[in-house]
């Protein structure tokens, strides 16, 4: 399967290692990594993550990242869309994808 990332999954994700790397570059740099691990792992098994029953749609979905990230994606037939990535501390709204 392929992986797309939307324009808002880049956007956030660029916000929040820039945020860490400010105060610990180390852990800005863990922190990609173990993004681009889970992400990858998605590639096997796109359906691991949990049914944002939020959104009123099957395909969409969420992993933990880490103990603060989530990312939520789409799957489609032959893509896994990235479509944002949010801090557990976050309000979550379907309306906001």
């Amino acid at each position: 399967m392929k992986v797309v990332w939307s324009p808002m999954a880049r956007t956030k994700t660029q916000e929040i290692l820039e945020f860490i790397s400010v105060d610990n570059p180390d852990a800005a740099l863990t922190l990609i990594n173990e993004f681009e691990t889970k992400i990858q792992k998605l590639k096997e098994n796109p359906e691991s993550g949990r049914v944002l029953l939020e959104t009123k749609n099957d395909n969409i979905r969420e992993i933990v990242v880490h103990k603060n990230y989530g990312v939520i994606y789409e799957t489609n037939s032959d893509t896994i869309e990235i479509l944002t990535i949010r801090h557990f501390r976050q309000n979550f709204s379907a309306s906001k994808l």
